[in-house]
């Protein structure tokens, strides 16, 4: 199948929480959660995905003709592309029963393992909702980055422990999940976590730990002191608090201050390889995207989530070449046009 047809697929599957639309920007499902879109009016998602597309390239082909590589090391790993797969929890509720959380990750995890990057994977109220997928990434050598809300220390910790006998690559914690409307309706307490309370819960292990819902400089500079390996500059896709600003408006910011100290990652309305040079030339490392993950998942399994990241990965290679960048590395400021 074609990456049309994995969408004309998708749309059967789903049901009308997600209108699988051609240009996912939610504008078609906003205030829709549970459902995939942004919170109350849905301007932190629409934002997200405007605010980046404001962004515009500075064409440059007066360089030498070199081999493009897309190359990115993290976590001691060499991965193919800087993209990852986001985490996504309870997908039968936010998209249809037709996948559950375990077969979900098992496309997910599967698809980007053979793609030659890594997803991550996604927790909720019930206990399955976190080990199912775990399960997936141990079958599948750890290639998975389990992602934990920001429940009690002591529950946050043994989800830790869990990931480190499963051989996970890292482990994230959405802190910003701490106002997620569907946690709070399901009546599974998370709250907001204390620099003190973050030390300890990444002292608790080896394993690099990831803090996504970073969206303030000064909120990346408490991460940074909690010894955090790096930061996810993300809104949560417009889930938990409307009329943010889009992650793409506040990254410059953010990298200004922690760049070269810790990892940046970003998501919120990254949908192609063009999206994820603009990200990088503004200061990530390397981008997460989760709603069209989440549609690939549906419309073809792991093979559709492997096309889709490769689609990724050709559209990045193409742009590079068109603004000679040879590496990853030669990506800067000046490769991007913001007015």
């Amino acid at each position: 199948m074609n990456y049309g047809e994995l969408l004309d697929n998708a749309r059967k599957k789903i049901d009308k929480r997600c209108k699988v639309c051609r240009e996912c920007n939610g504008k078609a499902c906003r205030g829709e959660v549970p459902g995939v879109g942004g919170k109350g009016s849905g301007k932190g998602f629409i934002r997200n995905w405007e605010k980046l597309n404001e962004v515009t390239i500075n064409l440059d082909t007066i360089v030498s003709e070199k081999e493009i590589q897309t190359e990115i090391q993290l976590f001691g790993k060499s991965f193919k592309y800087p993209v990852f797969a986001a985490p996504i929890g309870a997908v039968a509720l936010n998209y249809s029963d037709d996948l559950d959380d375990f077969t979900y990750s098992q496309a997910i995890i599967e698809g980007c393992k053979k793609a030659g990057v890594l997803g991550f994977t996604g927790d909720g109220v019930k206990d399955e909702f976190y080990d199912l997928p775990l399960q997936v990434i141990e079958e599948n050598d750890g290639c998975g980055i389990p992602t934990i809300k920001p429940w009690k220390k002591e529950e946050i910790i043994a989800k830790i422990k869990k990931a480190e006998a499963k051989g996970a690559s890292a482990i994230a914690m959405d802190v910003d999940a701490a106002g997620l409307v569907t946690l709070a309706l399901l009546g599974k307490p998370v709250g907001t976590k204390s620099v003190e309370e973050l030390k300890e819960i990444i002292s608790s292990t080896d394993l690099p730990v990831i803090l996504k819902g970073i969206m303030t400089v000064e909120g990346a500079k408490k991460a940074l002191e909690t010894g955090a390996y790096g930061i996810v500059v993300s809104n949560h896709g417009g889930r938990v608090l409307d009329h943010t600003p889009a992650t793409i408006e506040v990254l410059p910011g953010i990298a200004e201050v922690v760049k070269g100290k810790m990892k940046i990652f970003i998501d919120g309305g990254i949908r192609n390889g063009v999206d994820i040079f603009k990200a990088i030339a503004l200061g990530a490392d390397a981008v997460l995207i989760g709603r069209p993950y989440a549609v690939m998942a549906y419309g073809g399994g792991a093979e559709a989530v492997q096309l889709y990241t490769e689609k990724l990965g050709n559209e990045l290679k193409e742009t590079m070449i068109m603004t000679g960048c040879h590496k990853l590395e030669d990506i800067n400021k000046g490769c991007v046009f913001v007015d």
